[in-house]
């Protein structure tokens, strides 16, 4: 790299002043001309300060200067100091992928902290300091070559003298523009008396341009005495250049003649011996490319024979191989050039056969009756079949069984229909002609046997499409296993054959005579016998029958180098037919791996598709409400048949199909809806009806709490001979506790079970059981409580008063209800999915309901006590008699509500509820003796209040169940003042 004459010049210093102090006086900034680079500049002679300090090749070819260092390509391309590289300054001849990349950082270097420069920083300052205080002390010189500045500065004021427009790179005379503003045409016209001025201005003009020319012929003369000398170096170096050349010359064509002598002596004689050979072995190829000739003449009347027995697989791998000889051993014969497009059209023909003959054997294994045992009708011919139109690549063969599949379930449930309708002799088909019509006229149990028959046929084609589809499968899995092995078998002749190539001498291999290689020749003769053995044992007999069918891969129709090639092997398919697998087959990995996915997926869609059909059958049955008019157990037998239906059709496919599972589903939901409504209309019927009295217990009703009893939710079947002689009882026993009830409350209690029941028999419907059931509860609760609390019997039924009997009566029923919500939920909660469990939530709901009403007749039947305790005791007075009359009917009353609850409820609540009476007792009777001002100072009025108050407890402790009841009436006497 050398400089520019006119670049910046160095400053040279003197050799004691050591530093260099750049000038940074913005008034005194020059800014150096730009000119041309310098390739040879100009020696360093006279005088210094009139030179430039660029070095010269002449002088300075043995001496070191800055221009000898040299930088790398990676240290030029990862120049920290370019922001951005051009991308495309490499990549347009070295491609894109010559790209910026990021430097990872060395393993073996150092991180390099600032704690490392921390010694030399410390030794450094003391100098730095000093160097200061010498630069202050003594400034460096102004070493700046004026004279040189000067002529530079003389040169651009000339240059700067000549008009900007001829330096442009674009200046061209021809262009108007530009002429106009060189040649004024002002200064060429004449006319007007005014020649002798325009004639001055002309030659003013030309003596001008003349100047320009001037400065510019001497700035360029000066640049060429700057770089005379080192041109004519240049020059001198051509001449010797030249002597080299003519040397190089006469030593090339010494050379040339003594190569020339060795090839005629050495190798003239070697060279022929080995065209002898390839002469020899060229013969051998055009007898053998004869007898493939022959051979390939049998191809067209081999396939016919083929084709005649319906080996359209043989036929294809003999049409394949017959295609693979002519484009690659018998490429350009005249004689076959129309045999490869006859091939071709004979393989198209190929294709639409298969594809026929699968129709047709599809069509015939859906369609033959049911009741045969034989699954898969004619194995052979389906694997024949399947590894033709994989060879072909004909993959939308699936879609024409799935379509023959969708006929034939349309014809399994005609037929069925047609031969159940003409074995019942009430049905008339020449009224009803349709045959929707005439189903409809079926009752339910000639449905329901139809219902089964058809869903007996369906698991039969379910089974026969298994079958066949495992086979299809299979086949496809064996091709995909041997396309796995071929491309193994293909890699180890891969590997040997590149360890072979590495042993080659490679000085030998490019030896090259007649444009052949020698090691080509060398080759060829090794593998000559072995390709004349195999062709002449595959062509033994050219002109011999052709193959039979049975012998469709015999090497009478390969060739011998693309069989060589040809990695080929037997495949035993469960048909026990032995088809030959090779490259032929183009399907990769994935596309079989899709197809045998498709498989599966078609047996999936053979379930989806009776379930559909099954569907529509049910569909057009349900059209007048026949599904929704069933009873419980009809309901039940026929979900029950259709969950068996759905559990086999799952074991067959492997997949649950849920369009019938859906059906069951939305009839469940609307047999749901109407269980629960006929239930809920009984229930408020009974309500209605309800005079809210003890009712007798009957047997059944017994019987059915003491299954559930056992931890088990089921309706016991009736026993008709055994209840007629058991009498009914008066209350109902559950695990030892007497439950007094209504008829209403027995009832309710059998439907309840019948919902568990339901439950049981259909578990798909248990969520919307549980919602209903809950409801039904829910309005049992509210509806008692709008009669008995509400005093709503006195209208419906006609009562003349809710009595603290009935008030009891009820509330014993609702404690047998809370009773079986704990049952009831566990026997739901043992039917939920977990994710289900917070619907359970509904049965707290209840039991907080039920308690909350059983509280508010206990409060009920204890304000009526109170409101006789405020009527009686506010007309107290404390004189005698003793016992007092208000007392006489205090006592009188606590007897009767003793009497009407005592056998209703437990001894327990009848405490407890007595406590909260005789509570309410005392607070009205101390709010009397305070009103009356009498205190226990032991006087006349203490003595008559103590005895009527022994009155009261001893009649009230003499009650049954009361006896070891706690009455301290000590708090209702006030204080002594």
């Amino acid at each position: 790299m050398a400089s520019s004459h006119s670049s910046s010049p160095v400053p040279q210093g003197s050799s004691s002043d050591v530093f260099f102090k750049k000038e940074v006086d913005p008034a005194k900034h020059i800014r150096p001309v730009q000119s041309l680079p310098d390739v040879c500049p100009k020696e360093p002679t006279g005088d210094s300060n009139s030179l430039c300090v660029a070095p010269s090749l002449v002088t300075d070819q043995h001496r070191w200067t800055i221009y000898h260092s040299n930088v790398n390509l990676p240290a030029a391309l990862n120049d920290p100091r370019l922001a951005k590289r051009e991308s495309d300054f490499f990549t347009k001849t070295w491609g894109l992928d010559f790209v910026d990349t990021e430097v990872i950082p060395s393993f073996y270097l150092p991180q390099i902290s600032k704690e490392h420069f921390t010694v030399y920083q410390q030794e450094i300052s003391q100098r730095e300091k000093i160097h200061e205080r010498c630069k202050k002390i003594c400034p460096p010189k102004d070493t700046f070559d004026r004279t040189l500045l000067h002529t530079h500065d003389k040169s651009r004021t000339d240059l700067e003298q000549v008009p900007k427009i001829f330096m442009k790179p674009d200046f061209a005379l021809d262009d108007s523009l530009t002429f106009n503003s060189v040649l004024p045409w002002s200064h060429f016209n004449t006319a007007g008396g005014k020649g002798n001025r325009d004639a001055a201005s002309s030659k003013l003009l030309q003596e001008k341009l003349s100047h320009y020319l001037d400065i510019v012929e001497v700035n360029i003369a000066h640049q060429i005495s700057l770089r005379s000398e080192a041109f004519f170096h240049a020059m001198t170096s051509q001449h010797e250049l030249q002597d080299y050349l003519k040397k190089t010359s006469q030593a090339v064509k010494m050379l040339r003649d003594k190569i020339a002598q060795i090839d005629k002596v050495m190798c003239e004689g070697s060279l022929h011996i080995l065209r002898l050979a390839l002469t020899r072995n060229n013969c051998v190829k055009v007898y053998n490319k004869l007898k493939l000739m022959a051979t390939v003449h049998q191809t067209q009347p081999t396939v016919q024979v083929l084709l005649s027995t319906s080996e359209f697989v043989g036929a294809l791998d003999l049409i394949a191989t017959t295609q693979e000889v002519l484009q690659q051993e018998l490429q350009g014969i005249h004689s076959f050039r129309h045999l490869g497009s006859q091939l071709c059209e004979l393989e198209k023909l190929i294709d639409k056969m298969m594809i026929a003959e699968f129709s047709t054997y599809s069509h015939s294994d859906l369609n033959r009756p049911l009741e045969d045992d034989c699954q898969i009708l004619e194995e052979e011919r389906l694997v024949s079949l399947v590894f033709g139109l994989l060879k072909q690549r004909k993959l939308n063969f699936l879609e024409i069984y799935s379509e023959e599949m969708i006929i034939t379930a349309k014809n399994i449930i005609k037929q069925c229909v047609i031969n159940k309708v003409s074995q019942i002799e009430d049905i008339d088909t020449d009224v009803v002609l349709k045959l929707a019509d005439q189903m409809r006229m079926l009752n339910f149990l000639q449905w329901f046997d139809l219902l089964k028959d058809i869903f007996s046929k369906f698991t039969i084609f379910l089974q026969r499409v298994k079958a066949t589809l495992n086979i299809i499968h299979s086949v496809v899995l064996s091709v995909l296993d041997k396309n796995q092995r071929t491309r193994e078998l293909e890699e180890i002749p891969q590997q040997k054959n590149a360890a072979k190539d590495n042993s080659l001498d490679t000085e030998v291999a490019y030896l090259i005579h007649e444009g052949m290689f020698i090691s080509d020749a060398f080759s060829e003769s090794e593998l000559t016998p072995i390709a004349i053995d195999t062709t002449s044992q595959r062509n033994a007999s050219p002109n011999s029958e052709p193959c039979s069918s049975d012998s469709v891969s015999e090497p009478e129709c390969a060739t011998d180098s693309s069989s060589s090639k040809e990695q080929t092997s037997s495949s035993v398919t469960p048909g026990a037919v032995d088809i030959m697998v090779n490259e032929d087959m183009k399907l990769t990995d994935l596309e079989l791996g899709k197809l045998a996915n498709n498989v599966q997926e078609l047996l999936y869609s053979a379930s989806d598709i009776c379930h559909d059909r099954a569907v529509k059958f049910l569909m057009s049955r349900a059209k007048d409400g026949f599904l929704e008019k069933l009873n419980s157990t009809e309901f039940i037998t026929l979900s029950r048949l259709m969950e068996t239906f759905i559990l086999e059709t799952e074991q067959i496919c492997g997949r649950k199909s849920m369009s019938l599972l859906g059906a069951l589903q939305s009839q469940a939901n609307k047999f749901v809806n109407r269980f629960h409504e006929e239930r809920k209309t009984k229930l408020s019927l009974l309500l209605d009806n309800e005079r809210w009295k003890q009712a007798d217990v009957p047997a059944e009703f017994q019987d059915l709490v003491d299954s559930v009893a056992d931890g088990k939710i089921a309706l016991p079947e009736k026993k008709s001979g055994a209840t007629e002689e058991r009498k009914p009882a008066e209350v109902l026993i559950v695990e030892g506790q007497q439950y007094a009830v209504v008829g209403t409350v027995l009832l309710l209690i059998r439907i309840i079970l019948e919902y568990c029941q339901c439950v049981d028999n259909i578990p798909s419907v248990t969520t919307d059981m549980l919602t209903r059931l809950s409801d039904l509860l829910k309005y049992f609760n509210s509806r008692s409580c709008q009669l008995v609390l509400g005093a709503g019997a006195l209208q419906v039924v006609g009562l003349k008063t809710i009595t603290t009997k009935n008030l009891a009566l009820s509330s014993r029923c609702l404690q047998l209800i809370v009773h079986y919500i704990p049952v009831i939920r566990a026997h739901f909660e043992a039917r939920l999915q977990p994710k289900q469990y917070s619907m359970l939530r509904h049965f707290d709901h209840i039991t907080k309901d039920y308690h909350d009403h059983i509280a508010e007749i206990s409060a009920k039947l204890v304000a009526i006590m109170d409101s006789l305790f405020d009527k009686l005791l506010s007309k107290y007075e404390v004189k005698a008699p003793v016992p007092s009359a208000c007392f006489r009917n205090i006592c009188k009353q606590m007897a009767k509500m003793h009497e009407a609850i005592f056998d209703l409820l437990p001894e327990e609540q009848t405490q407890m509820l007595f406590l909260r009476i005789n509570a309410s007792y005392k607070l009205h009777l101390k709010k009397q003796l305070s009103h009356l001002n009498v205190i226990n100072d032991g006087g006349p009025q203490n003595g008559l209040v103590t005895a009527d108050v022994a009155f009261y407890t001893g009649n009230l402790q003499a009650l049954k169940g009361l006896k070891d009841l706690d009455l301290n009436m000590a708090e209702i006497w006030e204080q002594k003042r």
